[in-house]
C-alpha cells in the first residue's frame, strides 16, 4: 500500500537536494546542472552506482529544457557556445580541450564547425546534452543529400 504522506515528505526532502521536477526557469536549469556535476563527481556515471538512475533522470530533464528553451533562444552551435561561455564567466582561452583561442574564435564566428570530439568535450564541460551543439540546418542539408542520393 502506498503511504502518500510518507511519499510527500520523502519527495520534498529529495527535491530540496536535487531538482526532480520539470525545469521551468534558468534558475531550475542551473540547479539541475549543478546537481548533475555533483553526481558525476561522486561517480554516478558508473551504471552500478546507487545514484546512476538519478543522474540519468536529471540528464533527461536538462536535455528536455535545452531542447525546448535554449535551442529556441539560440540557433547555431556558435551562439550556444557563446551563451554558455558568458553564463560560466569563461573566455575563449578557457577551452583548451576544444583547441586554440583562434579555433574557438572561428567556432564562435560560425567560420568553423564543431567536430564530434569537440562536441563531446563541450557537453562534458558544461554538463549539457551533446545534441545542443548539433547544427539543425546542417542535419537537414545532409539528410536531403542522402535522400537524393538514395533515390537515384
Amino acid at each position: 500500500m502506498l503511504r502518500i504522506n510518507d511519499l510527500i515528505n520523502h519527495y520534498a526532502a529529495l527535491c530540496a537536494q536535487v531538482p526532480l521536477r520539470p525545469i521551468r526557469s534558468d534558475h531550475d536549469y542551473e540547479r539541475a546542472v549543478t546537481s548533475i556535476n555533483a553526481l558525476l563527481d561522486a561517480g554516478a556515471r558508473d551504471e552500478e552506482h546507487p545514484l546512476a538512475d538519478l543522474l540519468e533522470m536529471l540528464g533527461d530533464l536538462v536535455s528536455e529544457y535545452e531542447h525546448t528553451v535554449l535551442r529556441e533562444a539560440t540557433s547555431t552551435p556558435g551562439e550556444i557556445l557563446r551563451f554558455l561561455l558568458q553564463q560560466n564567466g569563461l573566455g575563449q582561452s578557457d577551452l583548451p580541450e576544444i583547441g586554440s583561442q583562434g579555433v574557438v574564435s572561428e567556432l564562435l564566428a560560425g567560420k568553423r564547425s564543431l567536430n564530434v570530439r569537440q562536441i563531446r568535450a563541450l557537453a562534458s564541460r558544461f554538463g549539457v546534452s551533446p545534441a545542443l551543439f548539433i547544427d539543425a540546418s546542417s542535419q537537414n542539408t545532409s539528410s536531403r543529400v542522402t535522400s537524393k542520393a538514395g533515390s537515384s
